[in-house]
């Protein structure tokens, strides 16, 4: 089986990282300035922000219109074990890791 570098990059993480080049054989690394792993957005600066907004996004654009779309009815019995059971989790997903940690994020994440 050979090993495909392409799908390999280089995370700089730290403010004080001499952000060495690397290589694997004869080709260098791409660097990058996020990956994810795992489900989890990491960037160089451990922030949460892109991980807190992309969460947000999905859980807007996928879960609640999947909702709107596939139920007639609005009423409190019907949407709010939907949302728990569908939405919530989502936005709970790796809390424990990415714990938000700027007011704005918090805000974005309540606001779904």
């Amino acid at each position: 089986m050979k090993f495909n570098k392409g799908k390999y990059w280089d995370l700089h993480l730290g403010k004080n990282n001499p952000k060495h080049q690397y290589r694997l054989g004869a080709d260098l690394l791409g660097s990058s300035s996020a990956e994810k792993d795992l489900g989890v957005l990491v960037d160089n600066k451990f922030s949460t922000s892109q991980q807190c907004a992309l969460v947000a996004k999905k859980a807007n654009e996928w879960y609640l219109g999947c909702i709107k779309k596939s139920v007639a009815s609005r009423s409190r019995q019907v949407i709010l074990p939907l949302y728990s059971a569908l939405v919530r989790p989502h936005l709970e997903c790796c809390a424990q890791f990415w714990a938000p940690q700027f007011k704005k994020d918090r805000e974005l994440l309540e606001r779904v």
